[in-house]
């Protein structure tokens, strides 16, 4: 196990965040859960609560106006909003994910123009990856193309699943700009939504996280100053890939607190609810099962937080434990929510409860920032190698 880092202060500093983040979510958060989730409507309220206790930008460097923390931080506090509500959780994890491109891959022109805004929660980031003929085969089945012309690049094509999409001021695309090259013809592009050509399609009806909005984004001769170029032309996938390494540890953390908060409700209900003589907790048809969904959460939680500490270490195995954390958390957050529903039986299948909740919305967990059986393929290429063919592939993403 890796050594942390941190600082006695820095512990000092995260255990006060902590505390914030648990009673903002006791407060305002667990309430609205419930509603966020009937009604589909993004908590614009709680981006700007998120915002003002500076929970947008926790990993960002004090100087491009970030709160200057560890990585550990900022996934404990995905998993903590996570465990009341998951929607919630992504306001966090999705403006991360659309400022990390620009953290890797930019100038330093363009991180001190950006970054602030998107740290403070003045601007609403995206993410835009994934097309319908490139999910898990990002780089091979790309079709968005940028060609330059003159001081601008004119972007033409489609992403879809892209989270907070429509509510962005700021999306990072990935755009071909040479089919000649695979990867390497892939660059990437920081596009503001009032940029010409820049369009919202249709936003997605889901099965969960329904208070996190999914549009389909369209670029019609989209006019992108060369100036928003991240990096140099070709270094696009590159950026993407690094994204992933740190953007897999978030949605992990979002499932490991979905997981959480369900066996929460499960355990409790158990001490509460009397059949045959007693609590059902003490049957050991269902005090075996919270055993198991105790054990399992806490096996994730470990393997989560060693990513996060490798991802402040900077360390070079760092995608392989991003992706075995988000496999280990992603499967975990599936199977305990939906043995809390069984605790909780006939009440478990009704929307009154939010293990219902819970269990529709941990499945996008196995899906997004990469399948399971795509995390399965980082993990064993990164013990075995890769062959030839599969060198020119990508790996897998969410928008």
């Amino acid at each position: 196990m890796a050594t942390p880092q941190h600082s006695l202060d820095t512990q000092d500093e995260e255990s006060l965040i902590l505390a914030s983040v648990r009673q903002l979510v006791g407060q305002r958060v667990a309430p609205r859960a419930a509603e966020i989730d009937e009604r589909g409507e993004f908590p614009m309220d709680l981006k700007e609560l998120f915002a003002q206790n500076d929970l947008l930008g926790i990993p960002i460097p004090t100087e491009y106006g970030g709160l200057g923390g560890t990585f550990l931080t900022y996934v404990k506090v995905v998993e903590e909003i996570a465990k009341a509500c998951a929607s919630s959780s992504l306001i966090v994890a999705v403006q991360e994910l659309g400022m990390l491109p620009i953290l890797i891959g930019g100038t330093e022109e363009q991180k001190r123009r950006y970054l602030p805004k998107l740290a403070s929660g003045e601007w609403i980031a995206a993410y835009a990856l994934t097309e319908s003929t490139s999910g898990s085969d990002a780089a091979g089945s790309m079709r968005t193309r940028a060609e330059r012309r003159g001081d601008a690049y004119v972007l033409n094509g489609a992403k879809i699943w892209i989270t907070h999409g429509g509510l962005a001021d700021v999306v990072c695309v990935f755009a071909v700009t040479d089919p000649r090259k695979g990867p390497k013809g892939i660059s990437a592009f920081i596009v503001e939504k009032n940029f010409k050509g820049f369009q919202v399609g249709k936003k997605e009806r889901k099965m969960g996280i329904r208070g996190s909005p999914t549009v389909e984004l369209n670029f019609a001769d989209c006019i992108v100053p060369a100036e928003n170029l991240l990096g140099s032309e070709g270094e696009g996938f590159k950026v993407a890939m690094k994204v992933l390494d740190k953007s897999r540890p978030g949605i992990a953390a979002q499932a490991l607190g979905i997981a959480s908060g369900a066996l929460e409700y499960a355990t409790n209900y158990a001490k509460e609810r009397v059949a045959f003589g007693k609590p059902i907790g003490q049957h050991q048809g269902v005090g075996f099962m919270l055993a198991d969904m105790q054990t399992e959460v806490e096996a994730a939680r470990l393997l989560l937080y060693e990513a996060a500490r490798k991802c402040d270490e900077g360390a070079p195995d760092v995608t392989l434990w991003a992706a075995m954390a988000k496999l280990k958390c992603g499967d975990v957050a599936m199977a305990v929510t939906t043995d809390a529903v069984q605790v909780l039986g006939g009440f478990g299948y009704s929307a009154e409860y939010p293990v219902e909740r819970m269990m529709r919305d941990a499945k996008i967990t196995q899906i997004y920032e990469g399948t399971q059986q795509i995390q399965r393929l980082v993990i064993a290429r990164a013990l075995v190698g890769r062959g030839a063919d599969a060198a020119s592939k990508g790996q897998g993403t969410g928008g």
